[in-house]
């Protein structure tokens, strides 16, 4: 998948356009580029989409679920051919939805707007697919799916219901970062763990342990503070099973599988050890929720 950070980038083809923030890459957002795509062959399926999130940009709190990078890669996944990353500004959420039409969807060729019915642009959020009709596009409404939204998944991450998430996403929700250095305590435990940099506004789901997948291994994963050893600072730590190698520095996505228990203290790190030896054979066990 070809992807441009400026209009002027991408070469002016007729195209249906999936514009938003796709934040999650969910069922809902898998509807509407599915229906982008099956125009290809008359017009080139394009994404034009948004970052920083818009909600972020004008003050608000949003835990994101994929970075930009990990939303890029699961957009390349649905078959989309080409996507437009629009720098979200102050500036921008200003802009007349006529304004922004011509800025951004006319000059890469758009015939074809597909998007959700309930789609807002420009703004104060004033335009929507009525106005793109009446500037000549030709437009496509997706009906929603009820009940799939970013909103609803984020909450249910937050509630650790991961299975629900899961659903509603189509796949296993994610954890992403880069593997930094840690404690070293799993290490002299026997587990050693790789511990994760996560990007600025990454949702991280409820505290707790969870089975889960990276790097083609099976993967117990740590989220919270390390109670038993009085920490304060949230920590993501992922000790992949079967595995022998050097991880620092790489980026990991981790799918997150089951919630296998809430994080606790232990009575000495003897029954410690026991607990994360348990944790380790239910991953072994587990299985994706999709």
């Amino acid at each position: 998948m070809k992807v441009a950070h400026a209009a002027g980038e991408l070469e002016p083809r007729p195209r249906a356009v999936a514009p938003g923030t796709f934040d999650g890459v969910h069922l809902g957002h898998r509807r509407v580029l599915e229906a982008a795509i099956a125009s290809r062959g008359e017009l080139v399926p394009t994404v034009v989409t948004f970052w920083p999130h818009p909600r972020i940009v004008l003050g608000n709190d949003v835990g994101l679920l994929t970075t930009l990078e990990r939303r890029l890669e699961l957009l390349a996944e649905t078959g989309v051919e080409e996507t437009l990353v629009v720098e979200f500004t102050s500036e921008l959420a200003d802009m007349a939805p006529e304004a922004f039409a011509a800025e951004m969807l006319a000059p890469i060729g758009t015939r074809l707007v597909v998007a959700g019915a309930d789609f807002r642009f420009g703004r104060g959020r004033s335009g929507d697919l009525g106005v793109l009709e009446r500037l000549g596009l030709e437009v496509q409404r997706i009906e929603l799916l009820e009940g799939v939204s970013s909103t609803a998944i984020r909450e249910l991450l937050r509630e650790g219901q991961i299975e629900a998430a899961a659903r509603l996403l189509g796949r296993p929700p994610e954890v992403e970062g880069t593997v930094v250095s840690g404690d070293a305590r799993g290490g002299t435990l026997g587990y050693p763990t790789a511990n994760l940099r996560l990007e600025p506004h990454q949702l991280v789901p409820a505290f707790g342990i969870y089975a889960g997948w990276a790097a083609g291994h099976r993967a117990a994963v740590s989220i919270g503070t390390n109670p038993h050893y009085g920490g304060h600072e949230r920590r993501v730590e992922v000790f992949l099973l079967d595995f022998d190698g050097d991880l620092y520095g790489r980026r990991l996505v981790v799918q997150l599988w089951r919630r296998l228990r809430d994080e606790r203290a232990f009575a000495d790190e003897a029954e410690l050890v026991a607990q994360i030896g348990r944790d380790v054979e239910e991953a072994r066990g587990s299985e994706p929720p999709v």
